[in-house]
């Protein structure tokens, strides 16, 4: 089954996506800063990247932005999925590379419908 890596500052948060993301059959990495999860993810190169927006250090907005921009992890698709939830948040992410935009908690029938549409 398909690798997705949670990018979350949040341990609990991102405990909650990785059991519902393990009990659908993903394989889950987990990196819990920005720098991190760019690293992860030209390192394992996952199917798909579920990226948090408020971290310390580098925000989400700008992970996307810079894996967008490599040509080594460009293809990988990344799901926003974050507590901001303004519609100028939304076009942010998505204007930076972000497939799809979810305010936590995700109603978990939509996000997986989704991550199944990318994978």
């Amino acid at each position: 089954m398909a690798t997705i890596l949670i990018v979350d500052d949040s341990p609990t948060e991102a405990e909650v996506v990785r059991v519902m993301l393990e009990s659908e059959g993903y394989s889950v990495l987990w990196a819990d800063t920005a720098d991190k999860g760019i690293t992860m993810a030209e390192e394992k190169r996952p199917e798909l990247i579920l990226m948090d927006v408020v971290m310390p250090g580098m925000s989400g907005f700008q992970a996307t932005r810079k894996l967008m921009r490599n040509p080594e992890t460009r293809e990988i698709p990344v799901i926003m999925l974050t507590t901001k939830d303004q519609e100028s948040d939304r076009a942010w992410g998505l204007r930076n590379g972000a497939r799809e935009y979810f305010v936590k908690p995700p109603e978990k029938e939509a996000l997986l419908a989704q991550i199944r549409s990318l994978i």
